[in-house]
């Protein structure tokens, strides 16, 4: 998996348009994308993909976006959806997009934090 400098610096720049406090850091040849501390996108070959879950895939899958697989076809699926190229053009349509992963991402932290908290007790 491999991403462009030129791509990265492309998506950062519409989704810092979109969002306030995008970052991006380097992972497994990839990048992840964050919005202050929710991790809510990626980027894979030069790719860009949202975290969904059961309220928002249907909106990738109803675009024909597909999830991404960091080992191939016939590998793991996991739970982010590329994202349209006109939405990624569009500052209002990213937004929307981007704030929906965000959400998408933040309710995933709450989650995990609820159940690290039941195992700790």
């Amino acid at each position: 998996m491999t991403v462009s400098a030129t791509y990265r610096a492309f998506v950062l720049e519409q989704l810092s348009r979109a969002l306030p406090d995008v970052h991006a850091r380097s992972m497994f040849g990839g990048v992840g994308i964050y919005c202050g501390p929710i991790f809510f996108a990626l980027i894979g070959n030069d790719v860009l993909y949202f975290k969904v879950d059961e309220r928002t895939r249907e909106h990738f899958e109803a675009r024909g976006m597909r999830p991404f697989r960091p080992f191939g076809e016939g590998g793991e699926v996991m739970q982010y959806y590329e994202v349209p190229a006109e939405v990624l053009e569009e500052r209002e349509a990213l937004g929307a997009w981007a704030e929906e992963a965000v959400a998408v991402g933040r309710r995933a932290k709450q989650r995990k934090g609820k159940r690290n908290g039941l195992m700790a007790s």
